[in-house]
């Protein structure tokens, strides 16, 4: 890494100074995750549209990443498979529409958009989760024919028509080995430190002119299950096959790489009346999801039920539902509230102070972050393309205007320093190596440098530095790919001692490495 891209990171990373008065005291690091969705699906995220070129598709993306440097974020949720088709080079889907326009067709000239992403945000210390849509095979939003590739061509017998879009089946096991199939892929063959599953599991209801719900057609895969000597009834049955998907997601994800979490993002509500005060939408009868299941058994390393609603609207209060998922979670995995952003916008339906009033609730709990939906509310008032130079992410610059007030205030308020990703303890067996760490002056700049070396054999996620020199402390977390840090410029040289610890793709910390200068 070149020195002026060490400097853009340590600048981009650096805590504003905390003062204190004891040298033995040092500041503690913050532990909170803090994500958010980047959506494909019909270009609500990125990219802006479809058919960009390889370029501007990367400089939006980076320009997203970027964004969330600055917000000080530490998590981007990336949209890789919206609808059985991949924003990356599968082996076994074709290239989304939502990325080049015409699905099956590549970037031109070739990139793959995922290995981009995990690289860039890796090296902005930067957690990559790549998100999949299980069962969806084509979106409403659609508006070219899928690709001789695509499920819906090579095995139609496995896709349904529902409403304006096409599903896959949940009932048939082949569609189970298919979805298993594709995230298992991208487990093995990229870097990602997650992989992340929505809220759509058997479709929500379509309703039909008569105004009663369309029923979904898998009667044919049912009859084949009873035939087979299946007992469950079809509502059970359809909840245990979406059971066994989650399930097996877990488990065989575990057993390819340990240290990839696995998170899923289910409707807010498990059912009415749970607790009692709720109503609403039933996702366990209408999705067909045990989302509270899927939590009790441990089948998570993270759960984000999107709690979309005010503090204050009873029949679906945000710290009364939290708290009961925070009831649920016998397991103690990460509960990670999904908040929709965009309804705090200036003009939506939310009062301005309404999202951070929720994230100070979650801090107040025993949950550890909050995922925000989507980046799209979060990117600046300049996001907008200007003749053939992108600036930053084309939207409607009204409402850019209201995402860049909202995000400012959520940075202000609540995220003015960075944040460290919280501990993964049930993943974890070993503790990092002791970092070997150097102080010394750069014989070029006469800047004060620490040097940071991780101890043999350990790989090196993030380091935490804090610095005490001049009766005053500072911080920083910086990714495990940067080595130097310009602690004290040449004129401001004095006494400095550095406290360094090294942390692991578990979130777990090493032993401090205690280093002085002068």
């Amino acid at each position: 890494m070149n020195s002026v891209r060490t400097f853009l990171l340590a600048a981009l990373s650096a805590v504003p100074a905390l003062a204190q008065q004891n040298a033995d005291v040092p500041p503690a690091v913050m532990r909170e995750f803090r994500g958010a969705w980047v959506a494909s699906v019909a270009n609500i995220d990125w990219p802006s549209r479809p058919g960009l070129s390889a370029w501007r598709q990367q400089a939006e993306l980076v320009a997203i990443l970027d964004r969330a440097v600055d917000l000080n974020f530490n998590a981007i949720l990336l949209q890789v498979r919206p609808a059985a088709d991949a924003l990356y080079d599968s082996p076994y889907e074709p290239w989304s529409a939502y990325l080049t326009g015409v699905e099956g067709r590549a970037p031109e000239p070739y990139y793959d958009p995922l290995t981009l992403a995990v690289t860039e945000a890796h090296a902005r210390g930067l957690e990559l989760h790549a998100w999949f849509n299980p069962y969806r095979a084509r979106h409403a939003s659609a508006t070219t024919k899928n690709a001789r590739s695509h499920i819906s061509v090579t095995h139609p017998e496995l896709v349904r028509s529902y409403g304006k879009y096409l599903w896959m089946d949940p009932g048939d096991p082949r569609v189970i080995a298919q979805t298993l199939r594709v995230m298992l892929d991208v487990v093995e063959r990229y870097d990602v430190d997650g992989i992340h599953i929505d809220d759509y599991f058997y479709p929500y209801p379509e309703m039909g002119a008569d105004s009663l719900p369309i029923p979904f057609p898998d009667s044919a895969t049912y009859a084949a299950y009873v035939n087979e000597g299946g007992t469950l009834g079809r509502a059970d049955w359809r909840r245990h096959n979406v059971d066994t998907l989650v399930q097996q997601i877990y488990v065989r994800t575990k057993a390819l790489k340990p240290w990839v979490k696995v998170g899923i993002s289910p409707f807010g509500l498990w059912r009415p009346g749970t607790p009692p005060s709720i109503k609403g939408f039933d996702s366990y009868e209408k999705l067909y999801g045990d989302s509270r299941k899927w939590l009790n058994e441990g089948w998570v390393d993270y759960f984000t039920p999107q709690l979309y609603w005010p503090i204050a609207q009873v029949p679906q209060s945000y710290p009364v539902l939290l708290d009961w998922w925070l009831g649920e979670n016998t397991k103690g995995r990460h509960l990670w509230p999904g908040h929709n952003d965009s309804r705090a916008a200036q003009g939506g339906t939310w009062p301005a102070d309404e999202l951070n009033a929720q994230i100070r609730a979650t801090r107040a709990t025993a949950a550890t972050g909050d995922v925000h939906f989507s980046m799209r509310a979060l990117m600046p008032a300049s996001a907008v393309v200007r003749d053939t130079v992108l600036v930053g992410v084309s939207t409607q610059p009204p409402r850019q205007a209201a995402a860049a007030a909202l995000a400012e205030r959520l940075k202000q308020e609540l995220y003015g320093a960075p944040a460290l990703i919280p501990a993964s303890p049930w993943l974890a067996t070993t503790i990092p190596g002791k970092p070997l760490a150097s102080l010394a002056e750069n014989a070029s700049s006469a800047d004060i440098e620490l040097t940071l070396t991780p101890a043999a054999g350990s790989r090196v996620a993030w380091w935490t530095v804090r610095v005490y020199s001049s009766g005053e402390w500072h911080s920083w977390i910086l990714p495990g790919v940067q080595r130097r840090l310009v602690v004290a410029a040449a004129s401001e040289k004095r006494p400095i001692h550095a406290l360094v610890t090294a942390v692991d793709r578990f979130g777990t910390e090493s032993a401090v490495r205690e280093v002085d200068w002068r």
